[in-house]
């Protein structure tokens, strides 16, 4: 029987049932033409191995290992990676394009980031599925903009707009350009686009020059440009709202204007004429930065001597004791602000790798292996920073990395503290407990590694599609600890810029994640773990709605490991750390600086 793609389909044995494995085929190739359909196939293929697992040999279960199944999900990925970049995923993208070298960014009625090119992010510290309320340099116009954005996409009134927003800095400013547009599919959305204009000392005599106009009427004119209201030119030059409206209409006389907004406009041309042209910003290696609370962080970087260029972060403080900080295979790389703060507060210098394939860092050839590298270029990157010895802070399963880092590196670290910890999963009941997301993912990397990669990389494209908020209600809308979590404010704003190493237009890092997953991370590494009973402090903090981890699960790791010291918490899950951050803090405190 074949299936239309020209891949004989016939039914391998102990597989799945005929009915089963046509319409799983099918919907593969749904997901690989159209990743928003990735949670049907999720479904059906959850109900479908589960059967297969419980008659599987946990010890080595490897499902699904046929030539058939594995031609159809490698052909699936080559047409996801060919509708990914011809089929423009995302026309967003292509209305963004003529702006790729000013900032740009579209919103849609939800008044969050729809995209953000390279240059928004860097300028404004957004990130896609961003609230606009985000956006940095915006603060106090936060109201005026989402009135204007609200307008526009009503579609009543005209379809463009000008906003002048004060910069940080003086005599400069930011003129931002709305234009309603739509989607193939008839969204509405605004594309926002930005120019930093620097106003000259000499403004006042450009413009009396270019126009004819008093020294009175230039200062007006300055006032008007740099973003003051009548009411504050007037305050400022001692006199009346009523003096400074007629001043105006004598300038839009002499400039032959018929609104302020034109007159504006007009004035801004001169002045961007007569101004030495701004250096164009490098945006080939934004920083990892800001949105509305969070700084940007330059990351630093280290060639290591094979020639692959190798990053990381350095939050908190510049220099003083140092923590060792893993952000799981989702590259959660920056703490909430507050969090950030506190560590600069405390002289703690937090290091965060950015591993190979994520962000900048280079790829690592397949033949070698992805977990050893890993420990040595973390080891560099300490070394790097004179850092003798540290604690070492993970997040969920990246404490498998916590242990052999203790394991083969003894005398570098001080203590583990795990913020929703994973220990050796003992039986396949384990994996049946997860939400079904998690269980997708970490069931196919224990049952069926070489099918992996595709599931993973569908999913990422999705996260690309449906913005990384979507997503985050996608893997953790089962737990409502978790989304109560990244609703917070500071905290979405962490998730989303952190995660921009994993995931951004730019770049995925799905690779390296399917990598990591079928390393060691999800075999039998009891004996690493039994190796340090009483040779290092070791901290796990859980909460009992981690759909990963949940109550069962982590009773069955409190009672085969009575030696750890657990701390549970009934309100969180697998974000416990971002909403517990302070906990966490504490918990590192008796370590740091030993």
């Amino acid at each position: 029987m074949a299936d239309g793609h020209g891949l004989e389909t016939k039914k391998p044995r102990s597989s799945l049932p005929e009915q089963t494995w046509d319409a799983a085929i099918e919907r593969l190739y749904d997901v690989a033409l159209d990743p928003t359909r990735y949670e049907a196939l999720l479904d059906l293929w959850e109900d479908a191995m589960g059967p297969l697992r419980s008659d599987a040999d946990f010890a080595s279960p490897h499902l699904m290992d046929d030539h058939v199944i594995t031609s159809h999900f490698q052909r699936a990925s080559r047409f996801l990676d060919h509708v990914e970049n011809s089929d423009v995923h995302d026309e967003l993208d292509q209305i963004l394009k003529p702006f790729n070298r000013v900032p740009a960014f579209l919103v849609d009625e939800t008044m969050r980031v729809k995209a953000a090119n390279a240059a928004a992010r860097a300028a404004f510290g957004i990130a896609e599925g961003a609230p606009m309320r985000q956006l940095t340099e915006m603060d106090a116009e936060a109201s005026v903009l989402r009135n204007a954005v609200t307008g526009l996409l009503s579609g009543k009134g005209e379809s463009t707009a000008i906003l002048r927003i004060p910069a940080q800095e003086e005599r400069k400013f930011l003129i931002l350009r709305l234009q309603r547009c739509q989607t193939a599919e008839g969204t509405p959305m605004v594309l926002a686009a930005a120019n930093e204009l620097f106003f000259p000392a000499d403004g006042k005599e450009v413009l009396r020059d270019a126009f004819d106009l008093t020294r009175a009427e230039a200062e007006v004119l300055c006032g008007l440009v740099e973003c003051g209201s009548l009411a504050e030119i007037g305050a400022r030059r001692g006199r009346s709202v009523d003096t400074i409206r007629s001043q105006i209409k004598t300038i839009m006389s002499k400039t032959e204007t018929r609104s302020q907004v034109d007159l504006v406009r007009l004035a801004l041309s001169v002045v961007d004429m007569a101004s030495p042209a701004l250096a164009a910003s490098d945006t080939s290696q934004p920083p990892s930065g800001g949105g509305a609370s969070l700084e940007p962080r330059k990351f630093q970087t280290l060639t290591r001597p094979d020639g692959r260029r190798l990053d990381y972060l350095v939050l908190g403080a510049s220099q003083g004791p140092a923590v060792l900080y893993l952000p799981l295979t989702y590259g959660l790389t920056r703490w909430p602000a507050s969090a950030e703060a506190e560590a600069r507060k405390r002289g703690w210098r937090i290091i965060v790798p950015i591993r190979a394939g994520y962000g900048f860092s280079d790829p690592l050839p397949r033949s070698q292996n992805y977990d050893q590298v890993m420990l040595e270029d973390v080891v560099a990157i300490l070394d790097a920073e004179g850092v003798k010895r540290c604690p070492l802070l993970t997040l969920a399963a990246e404490s498998y990395y916590a242990v052999q880092f203790a394991r083969h590196f003894p005398d570098r670290f001080t203590a583990l503290v795990c913020t929703a910890g994973a220990l050796p999963l003992r039986d396949r009941e384990a994996y049946e407990r997860m939400d079904k997301w998690h269980r997708f993912i970490m069931a196919g990397a224990k049952y069926t590694p070489h099918l992996l990669p595709f599931m993973v990389k569908s999913g990422f494209f999705l996260a690309r599609r449906i913005g990384k908020h979507g997503f985050l209600n996608a893997v953790y809308g089962a737990s409502e600890a978790d989304v109560a979590t990244f609703e917070i404010p500071e905290v979405f704003e962490a998730l989303a810029v952190g995660s921009e190493v994993s995931l951004s237009k730019e770049h995925s890092a799905h690779e390296a994640f399917s990598r990591i997953l079928t390393g060691g991370m999800f075999g039998d590494w009891r004996d690493d773990l039994e190796s340090l009973r009483n040779q290092i402090p070791i901290t796990f903090m859980n909460g009992l709605q981690d759909p990963m981890v949940p109550q069962e699960t982590l009773e069955e790791f409190q009672r085969d490991y009575d030696w750890i010291e657990f701390r549970v918490y009934e309100d969180a899950g697998q974000l416990l750390f971002f909403r517990y951050w302070m906990d966490s803090i504490e918990a590192l405190a008796p370590f740091v600086g030993e």
